[in-house]
C-alpha cells in the first residue's frame, strides 16, 4: 500500500454551499489549470509505472478521437511554455523536478502522461450525448476505464447515489455550453482507507464502509472545450491527505458536512 499524500488540501469543496453539491462548478482561470504541488515528483513516477505496467487499463483511444487528443497535446505545450519550472530544448520538455521527456505528438496522451500530473478524459457528441472517446486515467477513484469507455456521458456517472436523471440532464447541458476560452472547475471528496492512488472499482463492486478511513481524497476537474474539434476535455488533478493534516476548519467543516453530504 504505498502513500503518496500532499501536506494540505487547497480546495475543501464542502466548506461552501456553492461548491457542496453537484454540479458545483466555477469559472477557470487557465492560468491555474495544471498543477504542481508538493507530490508532483512521487505522482508521475507512479503515473510512468501505471502507463508501462497496465497500459491497457490507463489508456484508451477511438480512432475517432485522436486529432482531439492531438489538440490537446498541443494546448497542453503551449500551456507549460509559460509555467513555472517547465522548459523546452531539442526537442525534450524538461519537467520541474528535472526530468527530460521526448516529445511525439503521434502519442499525445502518452506523452502528456510523463508530463503533467493531471488526468484527462476527451468526450466528444457524435449524437445526442457526450461519449468518453479517449482517456489518460492513472488514477480513477472507484471507477473502471475499461466499463465507461465509449459510454455516454449519463451512463459514465451510474452509479453514482446522487447523480439523478435530472442531474444527468443538467450535467449533459453543462458540457453542451461550455465554450472555448470559459473553462470550469469543480472538486470532489471522498474518504479511503487505502491511500493507493490507482483504484478502478466496477459498477458491481459498491463503496462501502469499509473504504471510509484516515485518507481524503479530493479531484480537482476541469472542463474545457477544444477550439478545432469542438471536443470536451475533462481533467483531473488528485490531492490526497492525512485525515490528521487537514485545517481546523476544514474538520469543523466534515462535521457540519459529513462526505456523504459533500461530492
Amino acid at each position: 500500500m504505498d502513500e503518496i499524500c500532499q501536506k494540505s488540501l487547497p480546495d475543501a469543496p464542502w466548506l461552501t454551499a456553492a461548491t457542496r453539491k453537484l454540479p458545483g462548478v466555477q469559472p477557470l482561470d487557465m492560468s491555474g489549470w495544471l498543477v504542481v504541488d508538493d507530490a508532483y515528483a512521487p505522482q508521475m513516477a507512479e503515473r510512468a509505472r501505471l502507463l508501462k505496467t497496465r497500459p491497457g487499463c490507463v489508456l484508451a483511444y477511438q480512432d475517432r478521437a485522436r486529432p482531439a487528443a492531438q489538440e490537446l497535446y498541443d494546448l497542453v505545450l503551449s500551456h507549460l511554455a509559460d509555467a513555472p519550472g517547465y522548459s523546452f530544448s531539442d526537442g525534450h520538455c524538461i519537467r520541474p523536478d528535472g526530468a527530460q521527456i521526448p516529445l511525439d505528438r503521434d502519442t499525445p496522451l502518452e506523452t502528456l502522461c510523463h508530463l503533467i500530473a493531471e488526468d484527462l478524459c476527451i468526450l466528444e457528441k457524435p449524437e445526442a450525448e457526450h461519449v468518453l472517446t479517449a482517456a489518460l486515467l492513472c488514477f480513477p477513484a472507484s471507477w473502471s476505464l475499461a466499463e465507461k469507455f465509449g459510454r455516454p456521458l449519463t451512463t459514465i456517472h451510474a452509479p453514482v447515489d446522487s447523480y439523478s436523471d435530472d442531474m444527468a440532464r443538467r450535467v449533459q447541458r453543462l458540457f453542451d455550453a461550455v465554450k472555448p476560452g470559459r473553462p470550469l472547475w469543480r472538486a470532489n471528496a471522498l474518504s479511503y482507507a487505502d491511500p493507493t492512488l490507482y483504484q478502478p472499482r466496477t459498477m458491481a463492486q459498491r463503496r462501502g464502509p469499509e473504504t471510509r478511513g484516515h485518507y481524503l481524497r479530493s479531484e480537482r476537474q476541469c472542463i474545457l472545450r477544444l477550439p478545432k474539434s469542438g471536443a470536451v476535455v475533462f481533467s483531473i488533478h488528485t490531492r490526497q491527505v492525512r485525515m490528521a493534516d487537514l485545517t481546523p476548519e476544514q474538520r469543523a467543516g466534515l462535521e457540519a458536512h459529513p462526505l456523504s453530504e459533500a461530492l
